[in-house]
């Protein structure tokens, strides 16, 4: 019977139990502990987890720590245990004036989820400093070294993502000792033109955290989990077409469509302040959902999927959840388009 509390395990905040939990602290307890035959399920920061209800398995939260740096002629490398805090790691590169990672500065989560999903913001992904990630399959206790191709990293998906029997315990990144900052991103953009010197890494991470604080709720005081929708791909016709209605519309060209932003979309209908019950969305910024007063998984389900209508009945675009989405029997991707006018 579920009797662990996931409360402080998950940055929503919402009251969900599981059925046991194991704080793996290193590979050697990692490796007693597989194969791993009973139900299970990875947690990292709990930073992208939305528990709908109660889970009946063990989580295995990832706990493990430690960084190890070394260098080639052209390359800054550092392995890094799972279960480091993102931000931290971020920060600890910044101080060494290596950059690389600034524009990922104030991602909540861990180290070894950031792979998971192929995290990205203001212009950087992931993917394009991973070097290596070292994961255990729980099912059997392999233990599986993966490039970066192996991977197969897209926006806000990875080869892990669809895979969910995977621990990861190390990632390895590489970093240019050339460095260029990455300031293709509007406000980014704006702000380095009134400088006058090439930015440093740290100036980069500060101007990249004063945007994220003025734009997206803190989640140790509005419980959150980021951006609660990907931005959605659409066909070029598509997108001229809706330009045609809505030409103020952003859209941004990708190899494999239009890009449009989710979060434009959910304004347009209003949304902003939108209430459920003790979910909302944030007043700020529309592709946050937040739970405002002790939200429960009910309430947080309800919203987004009357978002997800509104979007598709006006644009006829679906929005589709970033975040992860856990039931009873473990991951699943959040069932929102099942309803009439919903097609994916």
């Amino acid at each position: 019977m579920a009797a662990i509390s996931l409360q402080h395990l998950n940055t929503f905040k919402l009251g969900a139990f599981a059925d046991d939990l194991v704080a793996v602290t290193s590979i050697e307890q990692l490796e007693l502990l597989l194969p791993f035959t009973s139900p299970f399920l990875v947690l990292g920061g709990g930073s992208n987890m939305l528990f709908s209800e109660n889970y009946h398995g063990t989580i295995l939260a990832n706990k493990m720590q430690g960084i190890e740096q070394w260098s080639d002629d052209k390359h800054h490398y550092f392995k890094v245990a799972g279960g480091e805090n993102w931000h931290a790691f971020v920060m600890h590169c910044v101080a060494l004036n290596i950059g690389g990672l600034e524009n990922l500065a104030l991602i909540p989560g861990s180290v070894g989820a950031a792979p998971v999903q192929n995290i990205g913001a203001y212009g950087a992904e992931l993917s394009q400093v991973c070097h290596e990630v070292i994961a255990y399959d729980i099912s059997t206790g392999q233990r599986h070294v993966m490039k970066n191709s192996d991977c197969h990293f897209s926006y806000r998906e990875s080869y892990f993502k669809k895979q969910r029997q995977f621990f990861i315990t190390q990632v390895t990144f590489k970093l240019a000792k050339e460095w260029q900052p990455q300031l293709s991103y509007g406000e980014l953009k704006t702000w380095s033109k009134m400088l006058s010197h090439l930015p440093t890494p740290q100036d980069v991470a500060e101007e990249v955290m004063r945007v994220r604080h003025h734009k997206l709720p803190d989640p140790a005081i509005i419980p959150n989990v980021g951006s609660f929708f990907k931005n959605p791909v659409v066909s070029n016709e598509h997108a001229k077409q809706l330009k045609q209605q809505y030409p103020e519309m952003p859209q941004y060209v990708m190899s494999t469509g239009i890009k449009l932003a989710a979060g434009w979309l959910i304004d347009q209908l209003g949304f902003k302040g939108k209430r459920v019950g003790g979910a909302a969305v944030h007043t700020q910024q529309a592709l946050v959902l937040v739970n405002q007063t002790k939200a429960t998984p009910k309430d947080v389900m309800n919203l987004a999927e009357e978002i997800i209508e509104s979007v598709h009945s006006t644009f006829q675009v679906t929005l589709e959840p970033e975040v992860n989405v856990i039931d009873e029997q473990g991951y699943s991707q959040l069932d929102l388009c099942h309803k009439k006018g919903c097609d994916v």
